[in-house]
């Protein structure tokens, strides 16, 4: 008997360590993006070109999975390369002092089978700030190379001159709210 107990155990910790994937962002298929108000009429867009991340858990209890992704700065793409250049320099990101942004998961709360609230830790420049990303889990499905591919949006408002994003601190011409959306795909090993 304790021998059929110690197998039953033995598989069902196996499965729950099975269970377990980490899956890596398909840079291809992901996105980084912002939005900012200009001169307090329109907005400007961007993103990132350059970024890396992980979902690490078992899809079936997301809210224990643990998410990590950081953002080369120096990427930043607004399509007009004066104004990036500006935001590479030290009135914005200081790309050569801080290369990378960075965001680590806290938590993950259920809000229903669908959406959850990813929260964590947010990294720009010198600062570190909690966050909580509205994160919406668009499925898994089975890419043509036979791994699994799971998807989501993230979204979130973030005010830049908390993380000592600091030029044009009255908003005048920038925004002081940027509005983030991930677009992501993420591939099992």
């Amino acid at each position: 008997m304790k021998k059929i107990t110690l197998i039953i155990a033995s598989l069902f910790l196996m499965g729950g360590l099975m269970a377990q994937t980490k899956y890596s962002v398909d840079k291809a298929h992901a996105s980084v993006n912002f939005k900012i108000k200009h001169m307090g009429i329109t907005f400007v867009n961007g993103s990132f070109t350059s970024f890396d991340g992980f979902v690490e858990g078992d899809l079936n209890q997301m809210e224990k999975a643990r998410v990590e992704f950081t953002v080369d700065t120096k990427s930043i793409d607004t399509r007009v390369e004066r104004r990036d250049d500006h935001l590479r320099s030290a009135d914005f990101f200081e790309v050569e002092k801080y290369p990378q942004m960075s965001f680590k998961s806290t938590g993950i709360e259920k809000v229903d089978d669908e959406n959850y609230k990813l929260n964590g830790l947010l990294t720009i420049k010198d600062v570190t700030k909690p966050v909580t990303f509205d994160v919406k889990y668009g499925g898994k499905v089975t890419g043509k190379d036979g791994k699994d591919v799971i998807g989501f949006t993230a979204k979130n408002t973030i005010n830049r001159l908390d993380y000592n994003v600091s030029y044009d601190p009255d908003a005048a011409t920038v925004g002081k709210d940027v509005a983030i959306v991930l677009y992501m795909e993420f591939k099992a090993p």
